[in-house]
């Protein structure tokens, strides 16, 4: 699913992929539209964030695998406090952990779309939404969640 409309506002840092290039896979999956996680070819274990060895047999470099952005909200917190100057008019928000089920229950965090105000429960269904930012230099993608 895409987002027209930028949910973040202009001035904050762009998200690039480490020296090494660790997490560039994923970065160049969001800006297709496909949400990449890990797995490890040798023993089957999913992972996220990116790492260069798997967390279980510690084979190095493991795969990138494309996932449904599908899953549901492990944990979330309304955020008060911008944790950026440009925030600073955005709060509160909805920030949330969200468990993939189809990728070994591995999670990840982001923002929830909608009313910030509005009740979250935890195990409610969520879609990932990408917010394309062509503008920046170098230009990036997010993946934001809506529920379902």
């Amino acid at each position: 699913m895409k987002n027209e409309i930028p949910y973040l506002p202009a001035g904050l840092p762009v998200p690039v992929a480490e020296p090494d290039g660790l997490s560039a896979p994923y970065w160049a999956g969001l800006r297709q539209d496909k949400l990449l996680v890990q797995r490890c070819a040798h023993c089957g274990c999913w992972q996220f964030g990116p790492e260069w060895i798997c967390h279980r047999c510690h084979a190095l470099d493991p795969a990138w695998v494309e996932v449904s952005a599908e899953g549901r909200i492990y944990s979330w917190e309304r955020v008060w406090h911008p944790v950026h100057p440009a925030l600073k008019e955005r709060c509160p928000y909805l920030a949330v952990l969200v468990e993939l089920p189809q990728a070994g229950n591995v999670r990840m965090v982001g923002n929830l779309l909608g009313d910030p105000m509005h009740d979250v429960r935890i195990g409610a269904d969520v879609v990932g939404v990408y917010e394309h930012h062509p503008e920046t230099s170098p230009p990036h993608s997010l993946l934001q969640w809506r529920l379902r």
